[in-house]
């Protein structure tokens, strides 16, 4: 009984199978791209979409909890990663996108130097990019401190600007805080 049953519907889905196959038929000469090698490349392209941080995201933070604040201003055409290190110690790092600002408002009392890195492709895994990376340090160091009514503000660009006052230098890739 069973066999009986099954066989209509063995006939309706090998008759749907051939209606499919004559609907996707291509013309002589034409290129196909399977099915499996579309999902392949959406797939890709929707996870290099998701591997780029969004602008002011946190990659690292061991420091947070303070009043003071850096706002950054990328006028760049490359995404940026901005680090701040105390002593020897990596802080707290944040994403830039390209022509874009982003702001740490809970940096902690203290001296930190300014480390950034700008590229394409950026890499969470490796914690840089991929791509065309520069890796750059600030000659002054940011000293942040707290009083009972003030606390400090910095406002830095990754690009140059006419009449700037802070200086920077080229760092090795394997000297740059990852």
């Amino acid at each position: 009984m069973k066999n009986k049953l099954l066989a209509p519907r063995t006939g309706l889905i090998a008759a749907f199978a051939m209606a499919a196959a004559l609907v996707t038929a291509t013309p002589a000469g034409a290129t196909t791209v399977s099915a499996a090698t579309a999902s392949a490349a959406t797939a890709s392209a929707t996870a290099t979409a998701a591997a780029r941080p969004r602008n002011g995201t946190i990659l690292f933070d061991r420091i947070s909890g303070g009043r003071g604040v850096l706002k950054i201003k990328n006028g760049l055409r490359t995404d940026g990663v901005v680090i701040l290190v105390r002593g020897k110690t990596k802080a707290i790092s944040i994403y830039v996108r390209a022509k874009s600002t982003a702001s740490i408002k809970d940096v902690r009392d203290g001296t930190y130097r300014l480390y950034f890195t700008t590229g394409y492709g950026y890499s969470k895994s490796q914690h840089r990019f991929t791509r065309s990376a520069s890796y750059q340090r600030f000659n002054d160091r940011l000293r942040y401190y707290t009083t009972a009514t003030a606390s400090r503000i910095y406002t830095l660009t990754l690009h140059p600007v006419r009449g700037g006052n802070a200086g920077t230098r080229h760092v090795n890739p394997k000297d740059f805080p990852a």
